[in-house]
């Protein structure tokens, strides 16, 4: 796995909450196009989806998870009824790339924390997070682009 740290920026953005086991975020999401698509957030520019992760699930139980599915939004749109406004705060990111099937994210972030704590790194308390970089209805999932960000102080 290639990792590299990367100066992320702040984003804006209008989320559905989940909560519970974090591979189970895929009904938030559907919320989230079921609201966002007719809005017409995803042809604006700069829109992003994204998986928002808050908690440890080394140290929090499974069923206390709390993650957010969300799109990036600019400072001056309307959020639609449905959708919670969050700010993920920007920052120092260890970053990797995942190629294939979302199920694959399950052994993917533990491998990036290995990897930041062996460097010496230390995470902090900002929530990880997933960009999806392409779309699983138009693209094999054998080909899915995601990129994971785990906060490093």
């Amino acid at each position: 796995m290639g990792v590299e740290t990367r100066e992320m920026p702040a984003m804006r953005v209008g989320a559905i909450r989940h909560v519970g086991e974090y591979h189970q975020i895929g009904k938030a999401f559907e919320r989230l196009g079921a609201i966002a698509g007719p809005a017409g957030l995803f042809q604006r520019p700069g829109a992003v989806m994204l998986g928002i992760y808050y908690d440890d699930p080394d140290t929090i139980p499974q069923d206390q998870l709390r993650s957010d599915a969300a799109i990036v939004v600019a400072e001056d749109v309307r959020l639609p009824d449905g959708l919670v406004e969050q700010r993920i705060p920007g920052g120092r990111y260890a970053s990797a790339e995942h190629v294939g099937p979302y199920e694959g994210l399950v052994a993917a972030w533990p491998r990036l924390k290995r990897a930041v704590l062996e460097s010496g790194q230390r995470t902090d308390a900002r929530p990880s997070y997933e960009i999806y970089r392409n779309n699983p209805m138009t693209v094999p999932k054998e080909q899915l682009l995601t990129e994971i960000y785990l906060p490093v102080a």
